[in-house]
């Protein structure tokens, strides 16, 4: 699973020039202006393709219906949320328990993986598995950092969960949310390959994120920048299926999933982890029915990029550099340039740390940064005295620095 994975590597970011981009909007990310197929044949396959139904209702079906599509292989790429929400977004689906806790039952996002990972097997070629983390303090909204230094990919999804468990205790969750680092990152990867249909699994705690600045029927600049990506997706080989863990809510993620225009073909698919392994049946059914949930879409999708000719197509889109991980320790397995699944999995002696915490109230006093998005200015107080921005604070019940319960909040302005 994966593209061959090669140590040539483009030395730009993301460098977008798709358009000029509207003259309100900061963000380093542009509009994307389509694609360049006859517009009978966008128009004949977008009837076709548009809002792909669930028409399946059992794994084998899908499995049938990936082979009968011509779907011998499956590329698979992962993208980790590690944004700050992480830590309270669990609170009714993880027993309060910070998402990413490494203990002795898997985590939602484990869970996630592995269900995932042991269905696309059965497609698997190279087992080889691009792997990378967003929204920590490293990369924030900007960048994604790859599991192993030089983009090298994970060897199935066994070793992908073990390095995530390596991960772990070395970040700091941070923010803000948006998909569009780790979609460029995917669609990248797929030119790369020559045009090879990938799969792209992004597993997140939350949706994207949205000040509370941003005017009622606007788009935030990270809601802008997804849904951009993600059109710019639909001219590649590539689709997106989107894994939502923790408590939600996910009606922006619903929007995408359903009405996000100007598509050469549907590309997107949401599901909600937490809702379909909350139900009262078997644990063995609850697998069968999230696997079914994320890739039911998957044959028509890949259908409709034979359809629109995009396999076996190279555009020569840059793959993108993304950032080392982010491990300070040195002279183990993380700093060393040669790498193998053995030295890998014996690096587990850290997992059951918890992620580091978050900086001081006093490191971030000066700078009036909300101490737990590390992004926007507080401007919510609580009762205690301490503040946060209002996007972060108005769904808390504790306070994050000192722990007492939130009795009083008061806007800033």
């Amino acid at each position: 699973m994966g593209g061959k994975w090669s140590k040539s590597r483009s030395p730009h970011r993301y460098s977008h020039n798709y358009g000029t981009p509207p003259s309100r909007s900061t963000s380093r990310y542009s509009p994307y202006p389509g694609n360049n197929l006859q517009p009978r044949t966008v128009e004949r396959v977008q009837r076709k393709y548009t809002k792909i139904g669930d028409d399946y209702h059992s794994l084998d079906q899908v499995t049938e219906a990936l082979s009968q599509a011509g779907l011998e292989s499956s590329n698979l790429i992962v993208g980790i949320d590690f944004t700050k929400s992480n830590e309270w977004t669990g609170r009714v689906s993880f027993n309060r328990r910070c998402l990413h806790d490494i203990g002795h039952t898997p985590n939602p996002y484990e869970q996630a993986l592995s269900i995932i990972g042991r269905t696309l097997s059965a497609f698997d070629e190279d087992n080889l598995i691009p792997c990378f983390g967003f929204g920590d303090a490293s990369t924030h909204d900007q960048e994604v950092f790859s599991f192993y230094p030089e983009n090298r990919p994970c060897n199935g999804f066994e070793e992908a969960l073990q390095r995530y468990k390596e991960l772990v205790p070395h970040l700091r969750l941070a923010g803000p949310t948006s998909f569009a680092p780790i979609i460029e990152t995917a669609i990248g990867i797929v030119d790369n390959s020559g045009g090879q249909y990938h799969v792209l699994l992004i597993i997140a705690d939350g949706q994207v994120t949205r000040s509370v600045d941003t005017i009622h029927g606007q788009l935030s600049s990270q809601e802008r920048d997804t849904m951009n990506a993600i059109v710019k997706a639909s001219d590649y080989p590539l689709s997106i299926v989107l894994v939502g863990v923790g408590d939600g809510p996910w009606d922006m993620m619903r929007e995408f999933d359903d009405n996000i225009p100007s598509r050469a073909f549907d590309n997107f698919q949401f599901v909600n982890f937490t809702e379909i392994m909350s139900r009262n049946i078997s644990n063995s059914r609850k697998e069968t029915e999230f696997a079914l949930a994320a890739l039911m879409e998957i044959p028509s999708q890949y259908k409709a990029t034979i359809d629109l000719q995009l396999l076996g197509k190279r555009r020569g889109t840059p793959e993108m550099t993304s950032l080392p991980p982010p491990i300070k320790s040195h002279g183990s397995a993380y700093s060393n340039p040669k790498y193998s699944h053995s030295s890998s999995s014996e690096q587990g002696a850290g997992v059951h740390k918890r992620a580091p915490a978050i900086p001081s109230e006093s490191s971030l006093e000066e700078k009036q940064i909300c101490p737990i998005c590390l992004w926007q200015a507080k401007n919510l107080a609580f009762g205690c005295g301490h503040q946060t921005c209002h996007k972060c604070g108005e769904s808390l019940q504790v306070c994050p620095i000192c722990q007492s319960q939130i009795a009083t909040r008061i806007r800033l302005y």
